[in-house]
């Protein structure tokens, strides 16, 4: 009978603990042998279970072990995991941290996103339930007497300014800007993802209790994590319910908590109704209106050499349908193209000293449209078509 998820998870994590032991008291051999064994537990795994989303997870797990198992092969130098030097309560310590600590602290940014509202175009549906969801309880909590919203999603295609808007947020506080994917909360120890979401949220309650300062939790391709629960494997099913508890504590704990949590999807139909049900705020973050491509195209070309007959409105309906991060991809498309002609001159030498740099030719239209003949959009009408069936049954500004 083959093992359950759980159990090689475990099993994987139980090797892999022993491993760090061994290799931080410097007994190689050992650890080498627990290093092996963890990742055997989980390429079972991946053999067992080929189609779950933790793969790409194992298999990093899997390079990492390999990884050190060749530098304990190689060089009798190496170093330990810790100071095998350091008194046993010390050493202890470290293996602890190594295996229990996921070093949160690093995704905190404590000084403000040098991102503003004006380097977000458009999206001013978007910006108007941020702002009232989270900037002006900030400001005026008073103004509030029934609470406020503490769960939003931004959903909509990829590259349309999701982070940047979570970015811009956290711009207009005197706070806290926490930015994780979900895989960090699932992987960064093998077989604790659950207790990776409990610390998480931990940390934010943290800062925002004790220093009673707004912290914003941005969990980037949040469906990873909170996906349909379907054909689930292993600690899937732990995890989903840990941070369904964690949401419910941060919109049940008193109005007055400074603590959000901002989920961003690609796929928002792949979510289950309970963890949009934490999401108060369902927001959609569609493609560039004609309008927004048009400043977009001007503030993406500001920097460059262009021809003056380059006109940002032709190029905005030239690029219908394009994302905003099509349109700087079509834009750098174009530098790149005069810079490529600079270097593949057949009189092209690097310039001498005193030598005034050539400098690339003006960027035309006909350098816009060559590129659209080759770049097409990212986004299909039929994944616009599949947003917009979506938000018509759970938009929610």
């Amino acid at each position: 009978m083959s093992l359950a998820p759980q159990e090689l998870e475990n099993s994987a994590s139980k090797y892999a603990t022993e491993a760090i032991k061994f290799d931080s008291q410097g007994a190689r051999g050992m650890a080498i042998t627990n290093y092996q064994y963890a990742i055997d537990s989980l390429m079972k795994l991946v053999q067992l279970y080929p189609t779950s989303k933790l793969n790409p997870i194992y298999k990093d797990r899997c390079n990492s072990y390999h990884t050190r198992i060749t530098a304990l092969q190689e060089s009798r130098g190496v170093e330990p995991a810790v100071d095998p030097n350091a008194s046993p309560k010390e050493q202890k310590e470290s293996v602890q941290r190594q295996t229990d600590e996921n070093d949160f602290e690093e995704l905190v940014m404590k000084e403000k996103p040098n991102v503003t509202w004006d380097e977000v175009i458009g999206l001013d549906d978007a910006k108007n339930a941020l702002r009232e969801s989270i900037v002006y309880p900030t400001k005026r909590p008073d103004l509030f007497p029934l609470g406020w919203p503490k769960g939003m999603l931004l959903y909509g295609p990829p590259g349309t300014g999701k982070t940047m808007l979570a970015a811009a947020t956290a711009n207009e506080m005197d706070g806290y800007f926490i930015n994780v994917d979900a895989s960090s909360m699932m992987s960064k120890w093998l077989g604790e993802a659950e207790k990776n979401v409990s610390k998480l949220f931990a940390m934010a309650r943290k800062y925002t209790e004790k220093e009673g300062k707004p912290v914003i939790l941005f969990v980037d391709e949040v469906d990873s994590l909170l996906g349909s629960r379907n054909s689930e494997v292993g600690g899937e099913v732990r995890t989903k319910n840990q941070f369904l508890t964690e949401m419910d504590g941060v919109n049940g704990k008193g109005k007055d908590l400074m603590l959000y949590v901002i989920g961003a999807t690609n796929k928002p139909w792949s979510l289950d109704w309970p963890f949009l049900r934490r999401f108060q705020k369902r927001i959609y973050v569609s493609l560039p209106t004609q309008e927004a491509r048009e400043k977009l195209f001007e503030q993406y070309t500001a920097p460059l050499r262009k021809d003056l007959k380059v006109n940002k409105v032709e190029l905005a309906k030239l690029f219908d349908g394009y994302s905003a991060s099509d349109v700087k991809d079509v834009c750098q498309a174009a530098q790149i193209k005069a810079v490529h002609e600079i270097f593949n001159a057949p009189d092209y030498h690097e310039p001498v000293e005193g030598e005034t740099p050539i400098q690339p030719r003006p960027i035309t239209t006909a350098d816009f449209k060559e590129i659209m003949a080759r770049r097409k959009p990212s986004v299909s009408l039929e994944m616009i078509r599949a947003y917009h069936k979506w938000s018509e049954e759970f938009r929610a500004l």
